[in-house]
């Protein structure tokens, strides 16, 4: 059996995954997940498929996106050292508020980290408002 390389860790603790579209990008993504991590990269990656039916998945900076239209993106996931962020592109117009606040006017930020029980409730309603909304062109 080959020796399968794995991908790179970014300074930042993000795997360097090539870019891409669809599925199986996002899986390789999430299997070089260090540690803990992959493991909510899996639960994550599940909710949004059970909430959003016909989801479409990308890779794109080292990023899994979620987006119900080609080329628009209502969600992002990364990998740090210490934690995986949420990123929703339009987080302004979310009920209640993702807690932490961004750059970028819409977007806000949610931490998970390796001691937080994913509230997969809290989670999963602001994925289903997200994807309601106007996506970000990437």
């Amino acid at each position: 059996m080959p020796d399968r390389k794995q991908p790179v860790l970014l300074s930042s603790g993000n795997p360097q995954i090539a870019k891409g579209m669809g599925d199986a990008p996002v899986q390789a993504y999430i299997a070089a997940m260090p540690g803990w991590k992959s493991d909510v990269g899996r639960r994550l990656d599940a909710l949004v498929e059970r909430l959003v039916p016909g989801v479409r998945k990308a890779v794109k900076w080292n990023t899994p996106l979620f987006g119900v239209e080609d080329n628009s993106w209502f969600l992002a996931m990364y990998c740090y050292k210490k934690y995986v962020q949420l990123t929703f592109f339009r987080g302004t117009s979310l009920r209640p508020l993702p807690p932490q606040a961004s750059k970028q006017n819409e977007t806000r930020y949610f931490n998970i980290y390796e001691e937080d029980v994913l509230d997969e409730a809290r989670i999963g309603d602001w994925i289903k408002q997200a994807s309601k909304l106007p996506g970000e062109k990437l």
